[in-house]
């Protein structure tokens, strides 16, 4: 049987019409989810190994965001995610610098009306850092979420798919707005505050000594705590007035330790210097002094803990209000650095210091 000209023409309009109709429902499914932007800084999560069985060794941030994302087909039905290479580094050469930049540009991201979240790519040695910078400086409820792997993507049973598909969820779900800088690892969400890197060579590296906030299961989100020291909205601190960072560093304490690091960093001009000290932030008995005489210059004494739990408890094992100097609360002494440095943008009086560290 032929179709007439005139039905032809109006079979092909109605076919024409069915497939326009296809395609909006489509632009307008992708337009409904939310917008999920990741920013990558290169890290195991963008590493290649030798061969497959390489699972500790291996070369990191070789992988570009795109191809990151291209090999995750599954993050289309979670998010419309649009990718950014903001570094491509190993995390512990990550700088004072490196963390303005990124803070500055996830800043910006989280004023665009069309973001609805954020997720940032990155190597776990220093992970913990740069989120607790992040939840520090970044004035937004919308939600920021830090990844990595522990191994490369080329490995057997490699972590860095999962981690990114779970973090790309959190990103997108709204009830992830609100509660500070997170990290995904491993199936849980993790404080950006509390989390550190406990192991180097297994997958639950990240954990945080008062539990995750919550688990990533099959794309759902489980909540079980919320973290209550102030972050992001409700800072005080802001990175779009922050252009550089003063020098803070860390001197370890142990068993026959000398006063050559303590001199060291004074001479050096440093601003505030983090003891990592035994027990409950004990200083050995012939560094004292020496500290003392760093306070007397007008540097910031802060007393850590090297022990990966616990708090440092003021005025007990040294005479903090004697002495003028910080305790870091339960901040591990990388973190106290952090915090260390984002507050003396604003203050060095000591007592400011101290109700920063316990707020925040």
């Amino acid at each position: 049987m032929r179709i007439s000209p005139p039905a032809a023409t109006a079979a092909h309009r109605w076919l024409a019409g069915l497939l326009l109709s296809a395609a909006s429902a489509v632009a307008m499914a992708q337009a409904a989810q939310p917008h999920v932007v990741v920013l990558a800084t290169g890290g195991t999560i963008a590493g290649a190994g030798a061969s497959a069985a390489n699972s500790a060794t291996y070369a990191a941030a070789k992988v570009p965001v795109d191809k990151l994302l291209a090999g995750l087909p599954e993050l289309a039905s979670v998010a419309r995610v649009s990718g950014e290479q903001v570094f491509q580094i190993a995390s512990e050469s990550f700088t004072n610098e490196h963390l303005l930049k990124l803070g500055q540009r996830v800043s910006a991201l989280s004023k665009q009306a069309d973001v609805d979240g954020i997720v940032i790519t990155h190597g776990t040695d220093t992970l913990e850092e740069t989120a607790y910078f992040l939840n520090l400086v970044v004035r937004t409820n919308k939600p920021i979420v830090v990844v990595g792997s522990m191994r490369p993507g080329t490995a057997l049973s490699a972590d860095g798919a999962l981690n990114l598909y779970d973090a790309v969820t959190v990103a997108a779900s709204k009830d992830a707005a609100g509660k500070g800088v997170l990290v995904t690892m491993n199936d849980e969400i993790q404080s950006g505050r509390d989390v550190s890197k406990t192991i180097n060579i297994k997958t639950e590296a990240f954990k945080s000594q008062w539990g995750p906030l919550g688990m990533v299961v099959e794309g759902k989100n489980y909540w079980f705590r919320a973290p209550v020291k102030r972050h992001t909205a409700n800072s005080e601190f802001n990175i779009d007035e922050i252009h550089a960072l003063p020098a803070v560093d860390i001197v370890y304490g142990y068993s026959n330790m000398n006063t050559t690091g303590i001199e060291a960093y004074s001479k050096a001009g440093v601003k505030a210097l983090i003891h990592a000290g035994t027990g409950n932030g004990s200083v050995a008995a012939q560094a004292v002094d020496s500290l003392k005489a760093l306070r007397g210059k007008g540097v910031q004494v802060i007393r850590s803990a090297r022990v990966p739990d616990g708090f440092v408890l003021r005025n007990a094992e040294q005479p903090d209000d004697k002495y003028d100097w910080v305790v870091a609360h339960d901040l591990r002494p990388q973190k106290a650095r952090i915090l260390a440095m984002v507050a003396l943008t604003k203050t060095n009086d000591s007592k400011e210091l101290q109700r920063i560290f316990w707020e925040y």
